[in-house]
């Protein structure tokens, strides 16, 4: 009996040894980027809108690849805000993000947005 009870249990011991990668939220990956740029995170506009990092020279949306299009909504409006120049964190998790890339770069040519390319 305690033999089929080892059997059964030791194999469970090992599943939990095999972590899966670990899925950041946009939280992260917006304080990676502020802290290196040396900007001041979530600061808050007279709209009571948040730029996800404002810099010097930028005033920057992080968001992850499919979230492309808010990205450069929001950039643009924290840019009139603030007097700062458009920017977006983009979050690249896989090579699947690469048509998201493609799309928002399309733009950021034309309307002068700065990117900065988060990747996993």
């Amino acid at each position: 009996m305690i033999r089929l009870v080892f059997i059964l249990i030791f194999p469970l011991l090992f599943v939990g040894c095999s972590h899966p990668p670990k899925k950041y939220n946009e939280r992260h990956y917006q304080t990676l980027l502020c802290n290196e740029l040396d900007g001041e995170m979530e600061y808050v506009l007279k709209d009571r809108t948040r730029v996800d990092c404002l810099t010097d020279e930028y005033a920057i949306e992080v968001d992850f690849a499919k979230k492309w299009a808010e990205g450069i909504g929001q950039s643009l409006h924290y840019a009139h805000m603030t007097g700062k120049k458009p920017a977006v964190g983009f979050i690249m998790n896989d090579d699947k993000d690469q048509r998201y890339f493609k799309r928002l770069n399309t733009l950021a040519e034309k309307y002068q947005i700065k990117i900065f390319v988060i990747e996993k």
